[in-house]
């Protein structure tokens, strides 16, 4: 083990022990101890007992600035007053009714007068919303392969666990046992930012290509940035193909700009996929694009999608309450100008300790690479030294600032932070990456 990591880990024994005892107990009941796989890591998680604004505390009353923010949901911060005070008021009326009601034109009225999306059916995660969009994009073209990029993460229904093969563009093999090889097979990889290896594909089975699944700007192997032009070029051969361009915008739907991902590039997707920042810190996600296509889902339509808890009137009401927040106070430039000091500082900070990392960065969200880069698809994101990283993460935790607990996730600022807070991650940083040094 990477001996600055090894020390990190004893320490962190000594400093959660309450947080020890629950996982312990957890363990019994729940594989891993934990609910979700992006929980577990060495020696256990924390365990949070309250949080509030930019910070929470764990059980052992330990405090730390958070900018892992529930994977980027907390657009607002935790327990932001007019998400809990409309939460509070919805909760009054009673907590799920499996019918309709009022709120959820509300939010379907605040999405499409955002982005460009004409209609929208709500899920409860973003693993759903992914699943749902695929079938509709497979039913509309009456094709069954789609193409996703190598690292890229779209929830967690089989054909989306599928990993790369060998070569440049590959069909997909199963990503973990219990995905049957056949549902794989009808994912085939590509490298993001190769447009190269997108054209060989599609030259060879363009006619068989439902759509192509990607984040606008790729979270979920770390924050990587597209090449000038390249979503363009994306949109282009698809087109030419008659095939869709399915935007995943679960992480970055209201986080890079009002129009998320499809402002923020200029490219407007067939269909695109919400969730996170629109359940505004409770379950929700959404589907949704042209009207044509979106008429075609059951009941209206032939193409099947139910869920008893779809349009939860509590998440939505959390969800239409960030939202209409964002609108009052209009923070993107001032979130952006936060996230580029953090970016600086982080960069910084890792030259004066001698360590070498790339930092990439866009609206609010970065990741912090330990390799010299520059980080351009998943494979040069491979490069990094996730031992250092896994090190620096604990390093940080000491000194009170919570990162995303992955080398491949990104990191978040969110309205609750200040400028001081900003300045004391910094800091904290700044001693973590000493502290990894050797």
């Amino acid at each position: 083990m990477y001996p600055d990591l090894q020390k990190e880990l004893a320490t962190f024994e000594r400093r959660t022990p309450k947080s020890a005892e629950a996982h312990k107990k957890n363990l019994k009941r729940i594989p891993l101890g934990v609910a979700s796989n992006y929980r577990a890591y060495d020696p256990w998680p924390i365990f949070v007992k309250e949080a509030s604004g930019s910070k929470f505390r764990d059980l052992d009353g330990n405090e730390y600035i958070d900018h892992n923010l529930t994977f980027g949901a907390l657009m607002a911060g935790h327990c932001h007053p007019a998400v809990m005070k409309a939460v509070e008021k919805r909760l009054s009326t009673g907590t799920m009714f499996g019918m309709p009601h009022d709120m959820e034109w509300e939010l379907a009225e605040e999405i499409c007068n955002r982005f460009p999306v004409e209609m929208c059916r709500f899920g409860n995660s973003g693993t759903e919303a992914t699943m749902h969009a695929i079938r509709l994009a497979r039913a509309v073209t009456r094709r069954d392969y789609i193409i996703k990029f190598d690292g890229g993460y779209h929830g967690h229904s089989d054909g989306l666990l599928a990993k790369a093969g060998s070569g440049i563009a590959t069909q997909g093999i199963p990503g973990t046992p219990g995905v049957p090889e056949a549902f794989a097979a009808l994912t085939i990889t590509i490298p993001f930012n190769d447009l190269n290896a997108l054209r060989e594909v599609l030259a060879a089975r363009g006619h068989e290509i439902a759509c192509l699944i990607g984040e606008p700007v790729p979270a979920n192997m770390g924050v990587v940035l597209p090449e000038p032009g390249y979503w363009e070029e994306v949109r282009r051969l698809l087109d030419a193909h008659g095939s869709l361009l399915l935007f995943d915008e679960v992480i970055t739907g209201f986080r890079l700009g009002w129009q998320g991902g499809q402002g923020w590039s200029g490219v407007t997707p067939d269909l695109c996929t919400l969730g996170k920042i629109i359940g505004g810190g409770l379950p929700a996600a959404a589907y949704g694009g042209r009207a044509e296509f979106m008429r075609r889902i059951a009941p209206e339509g032939p193409v099947y999608q139910a869920g008893t808890l779809s349009g939860n009137p509590l998440a939505v009401a959390a969800g239409l309450a960030t939202l209409r927040e964002l609108q009052r106070t209009l923070p993107y430039s001032s979130l952006a100008s936060l996230t580029d000091e953090l970016a600086e500082g982080l960069r910084q900070a890792a030259s004066d300790a001698g360590v070498p990392v790339t930092v990439n960065h866009v609206a609010s969200i970065l990741t912090v690479f330990f390799t010299e880069g520059p980080v351009t698809d998943f494979h040069s994101a491979a490069r990094s030294d996730t031992q250092r990283f896994a090190a620096f993460f604990h390093a940080c935790l000491r000194h009170g600032v919570m990162l995303a607990p992955s080398q491949f996730e990104a990191t978040f600022v969110s309205t609750a932070h200040t400028e001081a807070e900003i300045a004391q991650t910094i800091a904290g940083a700044h001693l973590a990456f000493q502290e990894v040094a050797s």
